[in-house]
C-alpha cells in the first residue's frame, strides 16, 4: 500500500510542475503557473482549480480521494484534495490537470484542446 500525502508533499509534486511557483493567497499557500492558481493547500488538504467534467470524472474514479469544494466555488470545479486518503498517484493526476488549465501555451505544450 502506498504511503499517504502529506502538505509538505503535495507542496513538492506542485512546485516540480514547470513554471509552478509558490505564493499565498487568503493566509494559505498556493501555487501558480504564468500568475494563475492552480492549486492551494487549505486546513490540511489540497485544493485544485479544475473544469467540472475533470472534478466529475476524478471523483468517480477516485472516490474518498476527491469532492467538491463547498459553495459555488465547487460547483465551478474548484475540488478537494483529501490528503489523508491520497497517494502520490491521484494527487499527482489531479495536480497535472490543475496545472494543464492554467498554464500559458508557451508552457504547456502538450496541452489538449
Amino acid at each position: 500500500m502506498e504511503e499517504r500525502m502529506t502538505p509538505e508533499q503535495y507542496r513538492r509534486l506542485a512546485l516540480d510542475l514547470p513554471g509552478a511557483v509558490e505564493g499565498s493567497h487568503m493566509g494559505h499557500p498556493d501555487f501558480r503557473v504564468g500568475g494563475r492558481i492552480f492549486a492551494t493547500i487549505w486546513k490540511g488538504n489540497g485544493v485544485l482549480m479544475l473544469k467540472p467534467d475533470q472534478q466529475g470524472r476524478l471523483m468517480k474514479s477516485l472516490p474518498g480521494v476527491y469532492s467538491p469544494v463547498k459553495g459555488g466555488w465547487g460547483k465551478k470545479g474548484s475540488t478537494t484534495v483529501h490528503l489523508d486518503v491520497a497517494d502520490m498517484r491521484s494527487v499527482r493526476e489531479g495536480l497535472l490537470l490543475a496545472w494543464r488549465n492554467k498554464t500559458p501555451e508557451e508552457l504547456n505544450l502538450d496541452r489538449r484542446h
